[in-house]
C-alpha cells in the first residue's frame, strides 16, 4: 500500500557494541571512526554483525564486497548456482577464473581478498520452506537479492517469522527498487513485502532479468543503497527505509520515495508455504513444457526432413539480432498471447515456437493449444539449447 512519502524516524541499533577495535581495526577503519555518527561504537557495531545475504549475483556481489569492506564480523552467503559467462558484466564479485565455480565459493575467496577478518559462512544450498527460518534465525539481518518473485515471497515470510528485518533489493533494465521490510520493527511500525505486493503477478507477466536485461552498473547503485540501509540498521543511524519505497531511474537519474503502509486486510504470517504454487509457477506453462516439447536434435531432423513447417521465434526483437535459428520467423510472445498476432500464424502445418530457453516459448504452446493450434509444440531448452547441442557457432547471451 502506497502513499506520498514521509520522513520516518531512527531505529535502535540492531547490533551492541561488545569488544574492542584492534590496532589494525582502527588503521583500517579510520574514515568511519572520525564520522560523528558512527565513531568507535558504530564501528564495533558493525564488527559484531551477522548479515545474511541471499544471493550472490547482481546485488548480491557489490553488496557483499561492501559490506566486507564497512568491517562487518559475519557474512553468510546463500547460493547454490555456478557462474556463468553472462554473470561477469555486472556480477563483480566474480572474475573470468571463476566461470564454473559455485558462486558462493566465488564470493568467499573475493571477500577474503579484501577483508580476511570477516568470518565467511558459505551456504551453498537452495533455500527453501524447510531451512529459511533456521537459517534465519543464525544472523541479525537478511539483504534479499533474489531475482525471482516465489523467493522474494519466500525470504521475506522467512524474515517475519524469524523475526530479522530485511533489506530489499530489485533491478530491471534501467530501474531498480529498494525498501526495507520488517514485520516486528519497533513502536508497531512493522511492514512487509505483502504490503507492497499482496499477490504474485501472473507467471510470464513480468520478465526476469536473464529474459529482459539489466543495466550492469544499475546493480551497484541499488547495492549501494542496501548495504547503506544494513549499516544504518546496525548502527541505529539515520532514517530508515523501513516504511518506504526508493525509485530509482538511471535513464532519467531520478529517485523517489513512497511511503508504505501496512495493508489492513493482509493475512498475517504464520507459516511458510509452497510458494513455487502461490507464484503460479506450477501452471500451464510447465504442462505444455512436460508433454509438448521437441528436442534440438528432433528439431534439426525435422528441418533436414524438408516437411513444410514453421518455425516460429517469440523473443523481442532485439535478441533476434543478436542470435537465431536459420528459417525461423520473428513473432514476439507478447503478441500472441494477446491474440494480435494470432491470424498470422499457419493452420494448414506444424508449428514449432522457440525462445531463448523455453520458457516464454511453452507460454505462447499453452496459449496456442488454447486458440485451437492442435499440431504446434515448442523448442525444449531454447536458442540456447541449439547453439549448444547443434551449432556451436551460434552465441549464446
Amino acid at each position: 500500500m502506497a502513499v506520498p512519502a514521509r520522513m520516518t524516524g531512527s531505529l535502535p541499533p540492531l547490533v551492541q557494541p561488545d569488544g574492542d577495535l584492534t590496532r589494525e581495526d582502527v588503521a583500517r577503519y579510520s574514515r568511519h571512526l572520525i564520522i560523528p555518527n558512527v565513531g568507535v561504537d558504530g564501528q564495533k557495531r558493525l564488527k559484531n554483525a551477522r548479515v545474511l545475504v541471499v544471493g550472490a549475483g547482481g546485488l548480491g556481489s557489490p553488496a557483499l564486497l561492501y559490506l566486507a569492506a564497512a568491517g562487518v564480523g559475519t557474512l553468510g552467503i546463500v547460493d547454490f548456482d555456478v557462474v556463468e559467462t553472462s554473470n561477469l558484466q555486472r556480477q563483480v564479485i566474480h572474475s573470468e577464473s571463476d566461470v564454473g565455480r559455485p558462486k558462493a565459493d566465488s564470493a568467499r575467496d573475493s571477500i577474503l581478498a579484501i577483508n580476511s577478518s570477516v568470518d565467511v559462512r558459505v551456504h551453498p544450498t537452495r533455500l527453501d520452506s524447510g531451512n529459511a527460518v533456521g537459517l534465519f534465525g543464525e544472523y541479525d539481518l537478511v539483504l534479499d537479492g533474489t531475482d525471482n518473485f516465489a523467493t522474494r515471497y519466500l525470504v521475506n515470510d522467512a524474515a517475519a517469522l524469524a523475526g530479522k528485518p530485511c533489506v530489499w533489493g530489485s533491478i530491471f533494465r534501467f530501474q531498480g527498487q529498494v525498501s526495507v521490510f520488517w514485520e516486528s520493527a519497533p513502536d508497531g511500525r512493522g511492514v512487509n513485502y505483502r504490503d507492497l505486493y499482496p499477490d504474485p503477478p501472473p507467471p510470464g507477466a513480468v520478465p526476469s532479468c536473464a529474459e529482459g536485461g539489466v543495466l550492469g552498473v544499475l546493480c551497484a547503485s541499488i547495492g549501494s543503497i542496501m548495504v547503506t540501509e544494513a549499516i544504518k540498521l546496525i548502527t541505529g543511524i539515520g532514517d530508515s527505509l523501513l516504511g518506504r519505497l526508493m525509485i530509482y531511474d538511471a535513464l532519467a537519474m531520478s529517485y523517489r520515495t513512497v511511503t508504505l503502509r501496512p495493508d489492513p486486510a493482509r493475512t498475517p504470517i504464520t507459516e511458510l508455504v509452497d510458494y513455487e504454487a502461490f507464484c503460479g509457477l506450477e501452471s500451464a506453462p510447465d504442462l505444455a513444457a512436460s508433454d509438448g516439447g521437441i528436442s534440438p536434435r528432433e528439431l534439426r531432423t525435422l528441418i533436414d526432413s524438408g516437411r513444410d513447417f514453421a518455425l516460429i521465434d517469440v523473443r523481442e526483437p532485439v535478441e533476434w539480432e543478436i542470435v537465431r535459428i536459420d528459417g525461423a520467423r520473428l513473432v514476439p510472445k507478447d503478441r500472441i498471447l494477446s491474440g494480435e498476432a494470432l491470424a498470422e500464424l499457419p493452420q494448414d502445418r506444424p508449428i514449432v515456437a522457440y525462445c531463448r530457453t523455453g520458457i516464454r516459448s511453452a507460454e505462447v504452446l499453452t496459449a496456442l493449444r488454447a486458440a485451437g493450434f492442435s499440431d504446434a509444440t515448442h523448442l525444449s531448452g531454447g536458442v540456447t539449447a541449439w547453439a549448444t547441442q547443434i551449432d556451436p557457432s551460434l552465441p549464446i547471451y
